[in-house]
């Protein structure tokens, strides 16, 4: 087991759904609660990352940073180095790639709440940041559980944006899915086997999470 790979893993799966949710709450509120004919346009964006094929969106990131570009040129100078090949490039693509796991549970979750309920809301003067913060949130916890978790595995198990954007650096852009491909490729089945199952044993414990979370909020309902 590559334990270095892992701790990236982690630690990429960890900074991006933490961007994302930051992201996705207030999008899909404004999904959800917006009156502008622009809305579907903003949705279908947030959603295409879901239908693009990552190595296509991979290659489109790695273009649009690299140094060919005025903005990846820009980039390079605020930061000193390019995003591509680093990990904060694999970050800005994790983001981008798992957005609709992130905003989708969201906008269904805060569709589900009573519109009764956010009309009393505005009436009592609640502005737009107290009215999603203070109602739904709270009402639509469940799937802001759902979009953690979603928005996590999926940025665990990615393969695409990942090798596209950030190559196979140790210790800086190798993740699990990178390591599983190689041991694959070098035929070591026996490891390839053990990294699968932690990256099963992942997602079993994550869904299971989900689903027990539900089951625990219908009991306290009945």
């Amino acid at each position: 087991m590559d334990w270095q790979a892992f701790a990236l893993t982690l630690r990429l799966a960890t900074v991006t759904t933490a961007i994302l949710l930051a992201v996705a709450v207030p999008l899909a509120a404004l999904l959800v609660l917006g009156r502008s004919r622009w809305l579907p346009v903003l949705e279908a964006l947030a959603t295409l990352p879901l239908v693009l094929p990552p190595t296509v969106l991979g290659f489109f990131m790695l273009v649009l940073l690299g140094p060919r570009t005025a903005v990846g040129r820009w980039i390079t100078a605020l930061l000193g180095h390019p995003l591509a090949f680093s990990f904060s490039g694999l970050v800005v693509g994790s983001v981008i790639y798992s957005l609709p796991f992130a905003v989708q549970p969201l906008v269904a979750g805060f569709g589900a709440v009573e519109p009764a309920l956010v009309d009393a809301a505005r009436m009592l003067g609640a502005g737009p940041v107290r009215l999603v913060l203070t109602l739904l949130v709270p009402l639509a916890r469940r799937s802001l559980v759902a979009a953690t978790v979603l928005s996590f595995l999926h940025t665990v198990g990615e393969f695409g944006v990942v090798l596209m954007l950030g190559g196979d650096i140790p210790g800086a852009t190798r993740t699990l899915s990178i390591v599983l491909y190689n041991q694959v490729e070098n035929f070591d089945y026996g490891a390839a086997g053990r990294t699968s199952a932690i990256l099963l044993g992942l997602s079993v414990m994550a869904l299971a999470a989900i689903y027990s979370s539900g089951q625990s909020s219908r009991r306290r309902r009945a």
